[in-house]
């Protein structure tokens, strides 16, 4: 392989990579499956910066894609986000890997971009976390030049860290990486930039005030599953194991995956001790030790005891509930699974006294993972597809005018599914789709197991008897959706008027004046703004170089 072939080599096959899963997802629509719901146009409502009733959990994502969809259509945005997600997980392993072997970073890049935890995060709709598990190579890399006082690597940081904090978990997994990845000497710059780029969620989190304490159901419904005969900590190692059945690609049930997984945990385990010899001992075995904390949590509730620990933290310390779910820190083990895969393989084929079999063994190493999950590609065999939104949601935005209170949707249900989805499971659209802010009942039904919201103002919706009692409670609108399973209390409806109906959604507004509760915007608007300086800040100096930026006028250029 010719030097221009090496070059560009890694980026093609992560451009290969995000194609083979994204390229039914390109056309004109909207990709709308669980969690990942995007708008043709989304508002700055207060819910969107945190300072609404409920706990921040999609803060900054919602006010990012808001400013991304005053320049762009929300179907455009969200393809960008998928596609720059899959290519930078795979470009970013692959650079990440000490060595100089083009094949080595080709293993690694396959090897950390497609994964089970991609296609899970993928499935249910956490787009955050797809960002920030691409961003956490570069982030580890940027880290290793702050560990070695290289110039400008706090810049560097900020920029890589910038797109991987727009959730509190994910910017928690950045946090993990980002403080490894530079070492205990820098914890006095690592640990304050971390919470300056984090204050947009961690303000409206400690200024809630509802609370920030989750149902401890939570802990066993979301606890992580078992995806064949092995046991749950087993799917976990293999960087799978998430709660829900229905996002896991029928290929984790596969009665050879849990012998597959212990194969290649070895496999890595042999490449950790050339991955520190390269890196130096504290780098590599930090990594490998935050790995080994990420199985450990995201495991947890399925060891003994561990169930009981989580719901009693949960119960009782405020943010546990981020605890739930557990099966995202896997994250962490992801990075030196990849690159210790890598160099093992690496040190293999360097045995082999044949270019033939250096050859097939990297051949069979970077296909490895699509043979073993290959219902990852083609948006998981046509799980995934878009959709376009019906016009009635564009015609109740638009009656929406400038009267007070919120939009209560009914059905209470979390979830619905339309068929102009292919009565895909989706998370309601309303909040993201409307310019009000939204109540909708954020109850979730897992299995037997019913975990309650974390807004206080559902249970006032659901003792309410009629529409007056609504417009007492902060509700100025109730919005019907049809064609979606549920059920709608039709007292709730007798004293509202109707003022605009269609195929889908009907749209009431409820008798008299609603109360409406003041909003401070300053502090998440101060958050957020301490937040975007550093990153613009991070952006010059990245952009103009250190020496420009300290010389004055008058001194002459330097000669280089």
């Amino acid at each position: 392989m010719d030097a221009p072939s090496r070059r560009f080599a890694l980026p093609v096959l992560a451009a290969g990579l995000a194609f083979a899963v994204c390229a039914p997802l390109l056309g004109r629509g909207f990709v709308l499956s669980y969690d990942m719901v995007f708008a043709p146009r989304q508002y700055f409502v207060p819910d969107a910066l945190g300072v609404g009733a409920a706990l921040p959990r999609s803060v900054p994502a919602d006010a990012a894609v808001a400013l991304a969809t005053t320049v762009l259509p929300g179907d455009i945005v969200q393809k960008i986000v998928l596609l720059l997600a899959f290519f930078f997980a795979a470009w970013g392993a692959g650079r990440l890997v000490p060595t100089d072997r083009t094949s080595t970073r080709l293993v690694a890049a396959t090897a950390y971009a497609w994964t089970p935890y991609v296609a899970e995060r993928l499935f249910i709709g956490h787009w955050p976390l797809l960002l920030t598990y691409a961003c956490l190579p570069w982030i580890f890399r940027a880290g290793l030049s702050a560990r070695k006082h290289e110039t400008r690597a706090l810049p560097k940081l900020v920029i890589a860290c910038a797109p991987a904090v727009l959730t509190p978990p994910s910017g928690l997994l950045a946090a993990g990486i980002l403080v490894v990845a530079a070492g205990s000497r820098r914890l006095w710059q690592t640990v304050p930039l971390a919470l300056l780029l984090n204050l947009p969620w961690l303000v409206p989190t400690f200024l809630n005030t509802g609370g920030t304490y989750s149902d401890p159901a939570g802990v066993t419904a979301f606890s992580a599953r078992a995806e064949s005969w092995g046991p749950a900590l087993l799917s976990v190692l293999g960087l799978g194991g998430i709660w829900n059945s229905e996002t896991v690609p029928g290929s984790r049930a596969v009665p050879l995956i849990p012998v597959l997984t212990l194969v290649v945990v070895a496999i890595a385990a042999a490449g950790f001790r050339p991955l520190a010899a390269r890196w130096g001992k504290a780098p590599a075995w930090s990594l490998v030790a935050l790995g080994g904390t990420g199985v450990l949590l995201a495991s947890l509730a399925t060891l003994p005891a561990g169930d009981a620990l989580l719901t009693t933290l949960t119960r009782h310390v405020p943010g546990a509930g981020l605890l739930r779910d557990a099966q995202k820190w896997v994250a962490w083990w992801a990075l030196p699974l990849a690159l210790g895969f890598a160099l093992a393989v690496e040190a293999a084929a360097a045995k082999l006294r044949t270019d033939r079999g250096r050859l097939a063994l990297v051949t069979a190493a970077v296909v490895f993972p699509v043979l073993t999950m290959p219902d990852l590609a083609w948006g998981g065999w046509g799980r995934l597809g878009t959709a376009e939104y019906p016009a009635d949601w564009r015609a109740v935005s638009e009656v929406l005018g400038d009267r007070p209170g919120d939009v209560l949707t009914l059905p209470l249900s979390a979830f619905r599914g339309f068929a102009w989805n292919d009565d895909r499971t989706q998370l309601d659209p309303a909040p993201r789709v409307l310019p009000r802010p939204v109540l909708m009942d954020d109850t979730l039904q897992v299995g037997t197991e019913r975990v309650a919201g974390e807004d206080p103002r559902v249970g006032d919706v659901r003792a309410a008897t009629s529409a007056r009692e609504l417009t007492a409670a902060g509700i100025g609108w109730i919005l019907v959706e049809h064609g979606t399973p549920g059920d709608v209390d039709s007292r709730l409806l007798a004293d509202a008027t109707r003022v605009w109906s269609g195929d889908w959604l009907t749209l009431y507004r409820t008798p008299g004046v609603p109360a409406v509760k003041a909003i401070s915007w300053t502090p998440a608007l101060v958050a957020n703004g301490v937040a975007l300086t550093l990153l613009c800040v991070a952006l010059l100096c990245r952009m103009l170089p250190m020496r420009t930026l300290g010389r004055g006028r008058s001194s002459p250029p330097r000669k280089e």
